[in-house]
């Protein structure tokens, strides 16, 4: 009996110090950094779709004080729609050009919502109007708060790729993960991915 209890005893420990030993060596690092990119993309979208969801109440204000600036109403309108649905395929952040078409249309609004706060220098009226004024503090929010959700997938994004790619977790996650890819992160093209500016 206390032989077998010793056998026992001796491959608990074995397996113990295996089980240790294989999450010492970081197996779960590609995982763990797997969902912290997904998660900080998740925020990225979350603030993304927070500013489309205030481009509506923005042109509605706009419209009631500058019905002859249709040509801009009718862009930020579009690159909104553009924006938003567009459906994103599940490989997103493995795929350099669904990535790169997503970062465009976000730009393209980008620069929209800048022409829509740009003419509004134009009519006193509505740079004095509450709800504009409102508006515009909410977005300029928005822009930051994209701002550093970007940051932190783009340091999230880093932190996996790089485990990808130095060695040991190279092997381990070309052992355990295989179909682990690097992920995709934002660039910046020639200024077009800045806030707009928001002028008082």
């Amino acid at each position: 009996m206390s032989n077998a209890f010793a056998r026992f005893a001796s491959r608990f420990a074995l397996l113990a110090a295996i089980g240790f030993g294989i999450a010492g060596c970081g197996i779960n690092a590609v995982p763990t950094q797997d969902e912290q990119v997904k998660a900080a993309w998740s925020q990225v979208q979350n603030e993304y779709q927070r500013r489309a969801d205030l481009v509506p109440n923005l042109v509605a204000t706009v419209k009631g004080y500058a019905k002859q600036e249709q040509t801009v109403l009718t862009e930020v309108t579009e690159a909104r729609a553009k924006a938003t649905q567009t459906v994103l395929p599940p490989d997103i952040l493995t795929n350099p050009t669904a990535f790169h078409q997503f970062e465009q249309n976000q730009a393209q609004l980008t620069g929209a919502l800048g022409h829509l706060l740009a003419i509004s220098e134009a009519y006193p009226d509505l740079k004095s109007n509450q709800n504009f004024l409102a508006l515009q503090d909410q977005l300029e929010g928005t822009e930051n708060r994209i701002a550093v959700a970007r940051q932190d997938y783009i340091a999230a994004v880093q932190r996996y790729n790089t485990t990808l790619r130095t060695i040991p977790s190279r092997w381990i996650a070309a052992i355990f993960y295989p179909d682990a890819k690097p992920y995709q992160t934002f660039t910046a093209d020639s200024g077009a991915q800045q806030a707009p500016k928001v002028s008082f």
